[in-house]
């Protein structure tokens, strides 16, 4: 290895370059990127999943195209009226800054509509996951949407009206 300071000049004409450890900058477990470097395009591919919420099932598809939404045969703003469950739908595309990359193709059955919206963003999340692992699921992981909610509807009991209300207590 060859050192690269120069000791034949005056300490004031050296100029004098810092590696991270020696200016006392503390480490990342995440690095900076780099100003020079060219950012990596997001790779556009298509991709299937399969999503579930509760008692939905949504089997989605995602092509390259421009950002249109076909669910049963139908527009996102017809299928879910609500801008609630159209924000909770498209968040994996907001969390991935790919809005408008991907035309989505559903096929939901089942359930109600807050559970087919979780269904389908479940579906939307593993389709983008799939398409770039190494992009995407990072940012989905830390963002909670690779994740299946498993909450389902408690069973009912024998002896209950429904699955923990009781008949009323009658002491005498």
């Amino acid at each position: 290895m060859t050192d690269t300071t120069n000791e034949t000049t005056s300490p004031d004409d050296v100029e004098e370059t810092y590696t991270a450890d020696e200016s006392g900058i503390a480490y990342s477990s995440e690095s900076a990127p780099s100003a020079d470097a060219p950012l990596k395009p997001a790779t556009i591919a298509p991709a299937a999943a399969t999503g579930r919420r509760k008692e939905a099932v949504a089997r989605v598809r995602i092509v390259p195209g421009s950002g249109n939404w076909t669910i049963n045969g139908r527009t996102l703003d017809s299928y879910f009226p609500n801008k609630l469950h159209q924000q909770v739908v498209s968040e994996p595309f907001a969390a991935t800054q790919l809005e408008g990359r991907f035309d989505v193709i559903a096929r939901i059955h089942g359930g109600g509509i807050t559970g087919q919206a979780g269904a389908l963003r479940l579906g939307v999340a593993r389709c983008l996951n799939a398409v770039d692992l190494d992009a995407n699921r990072a940012v989905l992981k830390k963002a909670g949407l690779l994740t299946r909610d498993a909450r389902v509807i408690e069973r009912k009991k024998a002896g209950l009206k429904k699955a923990r209300k009781a008949p009323q207590y009658s002491k005498r």
